[in-house]
C-alpha cells in the first residue's frame, strides 16, 4: 500500500462522498454515518443495483445530487421517487461509472463483485481516494488496478476490516521494518462441523455469520472460507507483500482484526468489537476519525481470546485462492468469477454448500492460463469462468432437499 499522497479530511473540512453500492450492506453502514455527520460530508452521487425506493430515501435524505441504479427496469421507479427533489436519476452500468466520475473527492466502492470493478477503476484514474470494500476489484486485476493507482495519484483505503486494521497498524513510511501481517477470520459458523456434515448446509445456515451482520454473499464467502483467501490475495496487493508473510490465524470472537509484525519482534494489532461502521469511519474520515454507534470494547468483560490455525482440509477454499495467485495471469480472476457464479447457484437451491469451492476448482482447472495485460483481459476470463461454472453447476445434483431454497 503505497503512503498518502495527500493529506485527507479534517476536523472543520467538508468532503464531497459518493457511495458505489449504498443500498448494500457497506453502503447502508456509510450512509448510516454520512447521517449521522451531516455537517462533515456532503454527497455527490449514490447508486444501487435493483432497490430504488430505498435508493431515493436515502438520496433524499442525504441531498445527494445524482443517483444511479443499474437494473434499466427499476429506472422508472426511481425518477417517479425522485420526482420534484431536483437530483439526477439515471440508470444502466455507464450510469455508474458516470457516478464514479463526478466531483467527489472521497468515493466508497460498494459493488459486490466484479460489477464493482469498471467505476471503481473510473474512480482511480480521475485520482480520487477511494475506499473499496470491493476485494474482487484487487483480486480480479490488482496488477492492472494497482498500476493505475500509482499512474494516476490515487489512493486507496481499505475497508475490509482485516485490511483496515492492518492498514491502522503498518507504518507505511517505514515499511522495510515490517516482517509479516496477520489477517483474522473468525471461522464462520461451520468452523467446528464435520465436513462430511457440511453436505446438508442450507442457504439459511451459511449466511447467518455467528459475528458479522454481512450480505449473503460474503455470508456465504465467510462460511466456506473463500472470503478469507479472497483477503489474501487483495492483502498480497495492497500492502506488497509475498503470500509467505501474509499469515491467517483463526480467531473466533472477532475483537482482534488484524495484526502487524515487525522485525524487532513487536506486534501491533486493532482491536474492536465487530461492526464495520469502524473501518468505514476510519477510512471516512482519514487520517482524522469520527465517532460512531459502535459499541465500545469492554477487555475485562470478553476475558478470553482465542487463536487457532485454520483447516484448510475442511476449508479447502484457503488452499485454492492461494494456488489461483501462485500461478498467476487470469487464475485469480477465474477463481474470483467461478466463486460467485457458484455461491449464486448455491443461494438459488441449485448446488450443496460443499459443491461451491468444488464448481471453483473444477473451473480453473478447465481454462487455461494466460497473462492479464488488459481490462479486455480481464472481462474475458471473468466471462469464460462464469460460463463454465455455470454449466458445472447446472450438472450437480447433490444439494439435499432441506438446501433448495432460494435465499439470493
Amino acid at each position: 500500500m503505497n503512503s498518502p499522497a495527500r493529506p485527507g479530511y479534517r476536523s472543520g473540512d467538508i468532503r464531497r462522498v459518493t457511495v458505489l453500492g449504498s443500498t448494500g450492506s457497506i453502503g447502508q453502514s456509510t450512509v448510516d454515518l454520512l447521517s449521522r455527520n451531516p455537517d462533515g460530508f456532503e454527497v455527490e452521487a449514490l447508486t444501487a443495483n435493483r432497490n430504488p425506493e430505498r435508493l431515493a430515501e436515502q438520496a433524499r435524505a442525504l441531498r445527494a445530487r445524482f443517483a444511479a441504479i443499474a437494473d434499466p427496469d427499476h429506472y422508472s421507479a426511481l425518477k417517479e421517487a425522485l420526482a420534484g427533489t431536483g437530483i439526477e436519476a439515471a440508470c444502466g452500468a455507464e450510469a455508474l461509472t458516470e457516478a464514479a466520475l463526478r466531483p467527489a473527492e472521497w468515493v466508497m466502492a460498494g459493488i459486490v463483485g466484479a460489477a464493482g470493478l469498471a467505476p471503481t477503476l473510473a474512480a482511480i484514474r480521475r485520482g480520487a481516494i477511494v475506499a473499496f470494500a470491493n476485494k474482487e476489484v484487487l483480486v480480479c486485476a490488482g496488477g492492472l488496478v494497482m498500476q493505475e493507482v500509482t499512474r494516476c495519484g490515487a489512493t486507496l483505503l481499505p475497508v475490509d476490516s482485516e485490511h483496515n486494521a492492518i492498514w491502522q497498524c503498518f507504518d507505511l513510511d517505514r515499511a522495510d521494518t515490517i516482517e509479516r501481517i496477520i489477517l483474522t477470520a473468525s471461522g464462520g459458523p461451520f468452523r467446528e462441523r464435520a465436513f462430511e456434515q457440511m453436505r446438508a448446509v442450507t442457504p439459511q445456515e451459511a449466511v447467518a455469520h455467528p459475528n458479522w451482520s454481512m450480505g449473503a454473499k460474503i455470508s456465504v464467502d465467510s462460511a466456506t472460507m473463500m472470503n478469507k483467501g479472497l483477503e489474501l490475495i487483495e492483502a498480497h496487493h495492497l500492502f506488497q507483500l509475498p503470500l509467505e508473510r501474509v499469515d491467517i490465524v483463526v480467531h473466533p470472537q472477532s475483537i482482534v482484526h488484524g495484526a502487524v509484525v515487525y522485525r524487532d519482534g513487536s506486534v501491533l494489532a486493532q482491536l474492536g468489537s465487530p461492526d464495520m461502521r469502524t473501518p468505514i469511519a476510519y477510512a471516512l474520515a482519514w487520517p482524522d476519525r469520527i465517532e460512531t454507534p459502535a459499541k465500545r470494547l469492554d477487555l475485562a468483560a470478553i476475558g478470553r481470546l482465542t487463536f487457532e490455525p485454520p483447516d484448510e482440509h475442511r476449508f479447502p477454499a484457503l488452499r485454492v485462492a492461494r494456488e489461483a495467485l501462485l500461478r498467476g495471469g487470469g487464475c485469480p480472476t477465474v477463481l474470483n468469477a467461478a466463486n460467485e457464479t457458484a455461491v449464486h447457484a448455491f443461494l438459488k437451491g441449485r448446488i450443496g454448500f460443499l459443491d461451491i469451492v468444488e464448481t471453483v476448482e473444477r473451473t480453473l482447472e478447465a481454462i487455461p492460463e494466460g497473462e492479464l495485460d488488459s481490462l479486455d483481459d480481464v472481462y474475458n476470463f471473468d466471462r469464460m469462468a462464469r460460463e463454465i461454472a455455470a454449466g458445472f453447476s447446472s450438472l450437480r445434483n447433490s444439494a439435499p432437499a432441506t438446501a433448495r431454497t432460494d435465499l439470493s
